[in-house]
């Protein structure tokens, strides 16, 4: 795994789970990660190294809700896995009541999140994923304005 200011690369899997399992570990109650970038970027294997983190035992299998739209699992804390690819925007988002987990004792695992931008609170920490030619894992971060800036042991400023 290499770092600079803004930008993870992880080339590998196992950097890919060392990274989801520290930022499981470093998760407090009520915050949100987003994470976005195209299909195959890896989003559900960073959210199983996260759940792994956050000690969701390992019989529990995460995966893409992509068609549920949100998975609930349990760990040191519960984790709510959400998947906003088959909404169109915010408002569908708040009809099903979704933007209440932002705010409540677990940690909020967004992928496809630009679809309820505004309703994202500021706190967050995005993660965009872009796969590289030789299948690395490139990650640019942004760890909003809140604890994640203290948190994040790969935060510069």
């Amino acid at each position: 795994m290499s770092i600079s200011a803004q930008t993870i690369v992880l080339k590998t899997l196992a950097d890919t789970l060392a990274f989801g399992r520290l930022l499981g570990q470093i998760a407090q109650p009520g915050d949100v990660i987003c994470l976005d970038g195209d299909l195959g970027a890896g989003k559900t294997t960073l959210t199983q190294a996260i759940a792994a983190g956050l000690e969701v035992p390992p019989e529990e299998y995460v995966t893409s809700p992509s068609f549920a739209i949100l998975h609930e699992y349990q760990g040191r804390m519960p984790l709510y896995h959400m998947d906003f690819y088959r909404l169109s925007d915010a408002a569908e988002v708040t009809d099903l009541g979704l933007d209440e987990y932002f705010f409540l004792s677990g940690l909020t695992v967004l992928e496809w999140c630009e679809r309820a931008e505004s309703l994202v609170p500021p706190s967050r920490l995005r993660l965009t994923l872009t796969m590289a030619q030789d299948d690395s894992r490139i990650v640019v971060y942004d760890p909003g304005v809140g604890g994640w800036q203290k948190r994040c042991p790969f935060y510069t400023k």
